[in-house]
């Protein structure tokens, strides 16, 4: 007797949120007006649990809760249930729910149907309905709309099984309690009530299979049986296929061939066949609706009917040439789930060592597939050191097939055998790669330099690789002295073998050189042509000297090492080297050889099928098009890269992206779009401690502050980030905050902390790694420079941006300059610079400081716009500068601010604002503000209805 743990209630919904807030607009709209939601999600994922929860949440009136009652339901029409909720609700508006709709009869469901479809606004009837999504939705049910429930993601679950357990549970049992429950909240509290506490607190084994028939079926419901043989049959052999699947979709033809086998009577072909409910056929692909549907139908059969499954599903593979599919149906075939170790016998041996040796790489094949053949071989071991090898061969897999968590339960299963070091450093290393994609990256460091340290001897290759990786946790991390030592040539910090280097190679300190040779007479480049395995170790070794002069500072010394590793990219085809080749481009600043790689990295990790690396590529393609500032581009590539990100688990490099996303957006007029990116980035960048995204996330809520004339924020911002001191912006980041920082500084009068930064962004302007840097630094020292060498050094830094490219840039410069002239009384050479300005802006989308160079323009005399119904604006009273005020004032800036934004006199602002009040008519800020905001809607309007004119006569133009 093993006993049970008690799992305590959880004291809180974990998740959910999205849900909650389509229940709560429900609930809110009841007192006026009546509405209906459809809850549906598959068994486990907390209908019920959300359905008390807004039963609570009601205050308004009367909680009604609707069930078909004994006998009784099949009677009910719909005019008898409408009349019921009609008379319920006369007094005070109601709530009803029912839950679980799907298991009331026909007739009742149908009543209930036509009852909610019924219901009138005026009705104030809150009709609240369950489903579960494991079979098709009634068609009287299915016009409601729909609120789904999906699995949790892995930090709610985790947060959940934390709730349950007080935290008792330990890492590695935590881990395959999560991977086993994927996402489902019931199965979850199921999984830990079967556990002992010694089991929980990893005293003892887990029970194999974790997940069995009981718990499974406790969470769906009971197992579904087909109303036929035939029916049973199809059911468990779309369920037993999708094990080599993932539980995803399957080839309907495969399944008919298998069932021809498992049944020499003819068998009826499913695709012509009413299917059963739990079923869906698209095209010629099956799937189960419900994941866990699908597992419990599987564990829930006969051993002796699932081993006949799975033979005649081996044949069917095997005869069509997939060698590797077929091997684990048969290994499957020998067995139930997870035959015992000390059970197997020479067969189950065999079948493993054949599976290893498929997944190999012997028979093309996915990650995902690898990753399942590698842990049904590690099932089948009795011995424990392979077995522990090839659970971390399926958790390596997992990685690249973008499933980390259930690369952790791989690993955990590993660490219960003893392993030589290589295999434990092997373990390491894929322990660190995923927390460096999604945890804490001070932790990912650790591991990766005890991969290191436990690979040196062994496998010398995967040591520098684990090495490099630490550095790049070091580098996410913003910790520079960390990031050096990992860089330093000799052995790791943690090692076991001081005799092998960082890099790979066999050797001692001092045997590298720093100037992009290896140490030896021979040129480092000449790797090249000794085969992938010098390439990698060559690209290994350059990446890592270059880096680390770049982070001394000897920029003279990192120029040929990284553009060694560039140029090795241009003959290269595997994606983990294009990767390299892209980071190495952007630290030179060679921003086209970064779009080059990072395409072609994406391009190679399509075709190879590892979605891990798709999210990465994108992120060094967007970081790329901002670089060059195609700010359009960068959105489109970090926008795609986010939702890969999330679905591959990614949550670092999900926030990376979403601080590119910030950055494009400060650009346009959108700042509830940068307001919410920023805040996302910085709740995992604070949570996993990612200085380097944080950095760019503040840097984006500064520059959005400063394009809408906000410079004593943006000053406030940009100085945490760029002066010097204890809470300085990440390492390789801060200096390219620093042209924003001295423009809000000057605009905000802190001149002094503008020029402190100055001759660390010379430094880097010269080494030439950022191509916009010079023309900047010319434009910081124009904004600083007396009168009489301030318009030279705009000429000079826009002649630098000729050079240079990027229209965002120039026209910032532009429009500086057209400023600074207009100020200085030669509007026209102010307008020529204001309206290239302007077309810069427009052309890169930048629409907040196209609004700028706007009112520059109207402060020249630009004549006021309507407010799009053919009325005068109430705005257009206004003179261009009291229009300039305005708008500031509305935006909340004092008259300082005002003052210094617009470069007049406090008195100045005070007067014309005065002014501004009489023709409005408003007496306080706060109606100006109002008043301000109305114009521009209607400005916006206009805008909108004119783009759909402009689109009606070009349509009717084409037709014509």
């Amino acid at each position: 007797m093993t006993g049970e743990t008690t799992v305590r209630t959880a004291v809180r919904i974990h998740g959910r949120s999205t849900q909650r807030k389509a229940l709560r607009a429900l609930l809110d709209e009841l007192p006026t007006h009546g509405g209906q939601l459809l809850l549906a999600g598959e068994p486990g994922l907390g209908r019920t649990t959300l359905l008390q929860w807004a039963a609570r949440s009601f205050r308004a009136g009367p909680v009604l809760h609707l069930g078909p009652g004994p006998g009784r339901a099949a009677h009910v029409t719909a005019e008898q249930l409408l009349g019921t909720l009609r008379t319920a609700t006369a007094a005070a508006p109601a709530l009803v729910c029912a839950d679980d709709v799907h298991l009331w009869d026909g007739p009742a469901r149908a009543a209930l149907g036509r009852a909610a479809r019924r219901l009138h606004t005026a009705d104030r009837v809150g009709l609240l309905l369950s489903v579960a999504s494991d079979r098709a939705v009634d068609p009287e049910l299915a016009p409601l709309p729909v609120v789904h429930l999906d699995p949790l993601a892995p930090p709610r679950a985790a947060a959940l099984l934390d709730d349950v357990t007080d935290g008792a549970a330990a890492p590695a049992v935590r881990e395959q309690l999560l991977a086993e429950a994927e996402g489902n909240p019931a199965l979850l509290v199921a999984l830990v009530r079967r556990l002992s506490p010694a089991e929980l607190r990893g005293h003892r084994p887990l029970p194999r299979p974790l997940a069995d028939a009981g718990a499974l079926a406790e969470t769906a419901g009971g197992a579904p049986s087909g109303p036929s043989d035939h029916a049973r049959d199809l059911l468990l052999t779309v369920a037993a296929a999708g094990q080599a699947e993932d539980g995803t979709d399957v080839d309907a033809g495969l399944v008919h061939d298998a069932l021809r086998r498992l049944r020499p009577a003819p068998a009826p072909d499913p695709r012509a066949e009413p299917l059963p409910e739990q079923l869906v056929l698209a095209g010629d692909r099956l799937r189960f609706r419900s994941p866990l549907v699908r597992r419990t139908v599987h564990a829930a059969a006969t051993v002796e009917r699932r081993r006949a499954v799975h033979r005649a599903l081996a044949d069917v593979w095997e005869g069509g040439g997939h060698r590797l599919t077929g091997l684990l149906h048969r290994s499957w075939s020998l067995g139930g789930p997870e035959p015992r170790p000390a059970s197997s016998d020479r067969l189950a041996a065999e079948a493993a060592d054949r599976l290893a040796a498929a997944a190999d790489g012997a028979v093309p094949a996915s990650h995902r597939l690898r990753a399942t053949a590698y842990t049904r071989a590690a099932e089948l071991t009795a011995d424990g050191a392979r077995r522990a090898e090839r659970y971390t061969a399926a958790a390596e897999q997992a990685l690249l097939a973008g499933c980390p968590e259930r690369a952790r339960s791989l690993l955990a299963a590993a660490r219960e055998h003893a392993a030589p070091a290589a295999v434990r450093g092997r373990a390491e290393l894929v322990r660190g790669v995923t927390e460096l994609r999604d945890g804490p990256v001070g932790d990912a460091h650790q591991s990766l330099l005890l991969a290191a340290s436990l690979l040196a001897t062994e496998a010398p290759a995967e040591a520098a690789n684990a090495a490099l990786a630490a550095a790049d946790a070091a580098w996410a991390a913003g910790d520079l002295a960390a990031c050096l030592a990992t860089l330093a040539p000799g052995p790791p910090p943690r090692t076991e073998n001081p005799a092998h280097g960082t890099d790979g190679t066999e050797g001692t300190e001092g045997t590298e050189g720093t100037d992009g040779t290896d140490g030896t007479d021979r040129p480092a480049a000449t790797d090249g042509a000794r085969g992938p395995a010098a390439r990698t170790a060559a690209v290994v070794r350059d990446h890592r000297v270059g880096m680390r002069a770049l982070l001394e500072g000897r920029l003279d010394r990192a120029g040929t090492p990284l553009a060694q590793v560039v140029e090795r990219g241009r003959t290269e085809e595997r994606p983990e080297a294009l990767l390299r080749s892209a980071a190495a481009a952007l630290l030179l600043g060679d921003v086209d050889a970064a779009r080059s790689g990072g395409a072609r990295a994406l391009a190679a990790a399509r075709q190879l099928g590892s979605d891990a690396l798709v999210p990465k590529a994108l992120e060094y393609l967007a970081y790329a098009e901002l670089r060059a500032g195609r700010h359009p581009q960068a959105r489109t590539h970090a926008e795609e890269g986010l939702r890969t990100a999330l679905r591959a688990g990614q949550g670092n490099t999900a926030a990376h992206h979403r601080a590119v996303l910030a950055l494009a957006a400060s650009i346009e007029e959108e700042p509830d779009v940068v307001a919410r990116h920023v805040t996302a980035a910085l709740d995992t960048a604070r949570r996993h401690g990612l200085a380097q995204a944080a950095t760019l996330a503040q840097w984006a809520a500064a520059r959005a502050d400063l394009g809408r004339g906000r410079p004593f924020d943006a000053a406030d911002r940009l100085g945490l980030l760029v002066l010097p001191g204890p809470g300085r912006g990440h390492f390789a980041v801060w200096r390219l905050v620093v042209p924003c920082f001295v423009e809000a500084a000057v605009l905000a009068s802190r001149h002094e902390d503008a020029r402190t930064v100055l001759p660390d962004f010379a430094d880097w302007a010269g080494f030439g790694a950022d191509p916009q840097a010079a023309a900047q630094l010319a434009r910081c020292h124009a904004l600083l420079a007396p009168a009489e060498h301030a318009d030279d050094l705009y000429r000079r830094a826009l002649a630098r941006h000729e050079e240079a490219g990027g229209d965002f840039e120039r026209a910032r410069t532009a429009l500086l300059y057209g400023k600074w002239l207009r100020r200085r009384r030669r509007p026209r050479e102010a307008r020529g610079r204001l309206g290239t300005a302007l077309a810069g802006f427009e052309r890169c989308g930048a629409g907040v400081w196209a609004a700028q160079a706007r009112d520059e323009l109207r402060a020249l005399g630009a004549a006021p716009q309507d407010d799009g119904a053919g009325k005068p604006n109430r705005l257009g009273r206004l003179t261009p500068q009291q229009l300039r005020i305005a708008r500031h004032v509305a935006e909340g800036a004092t008259n300082r601010e005002v003052a210094l934004a617009l470069g007049v006199s406090t008195r100045t602002v005070d007067y014309h604002l005065r002014k501004v009040f009489a023709a409005l008519g408003v007496r306080s800020r706060l109606e100006l503000a109002r008043l301000v905001g109305q114009a521009e809607q209607a400005q916006d309007a206009q805008g909108a209805r004119g783009a759909r004119r402009a689109g009606h006569h070009e349509k009717t133009g084409a037709q014509h």
